[in-house]
């Protein structure tokens, strides 16, 4: 499956964004979807999962309750909803696919977006 990500940009802190992530092939349905950042000097993390059926979703502690991980199979889309967004937060998202789900993240990922770049103001 190839991955396009979009939806980055400059919001000040505490704003909101969207990101999306469409997904080419037939098979997006049977494809565990996270999404990752990585900040200037820092290594790349995890940041939430969502499981192939989209009920099952895992976040990294840093984003519980400001971050929503979605998914719309007829639409081949993983979406990230960011409310409260943080300087912290400032990062390349990317977006990523995996026939392993796991809610803490995997190593096991088999394509990637280009990221989308996610700037937060104080």
């Amino acid at each position: 499956v190839q991955l396009q990500a979009s939806g980055g940009g400059l919001v000040q802190a505490g704003g909101s964004l969207r990101l999306s992530c469409a997904a080419s092939g037939r098979t997006f349905s049977s494809y565990g979807m996270y999404w990752f950042r990585q900040a200037p000097g820092k290594e790349r993390e995890f940041v939430a999962a969502i499981h192939w059926g989209g009920r099952i979703t895992g976040y990294v502690d840093s984003v519980k309750g400001r971050f929503t991980i979605s998914r719309d199979n007829a639409k081949n889309t993983v979406y990230l909803q960011m409310d409260s967004l943080k300087p912290e937060d400032t990062a390349v998202y990317y977006c990523a696919a995996s026939p392993v789900f796991s809610e803490r993240g995997t190593n096991s990922l088999t394509s990637w977006g280009q990221g989308t770049q996610v700037t937060v103001s104080s």
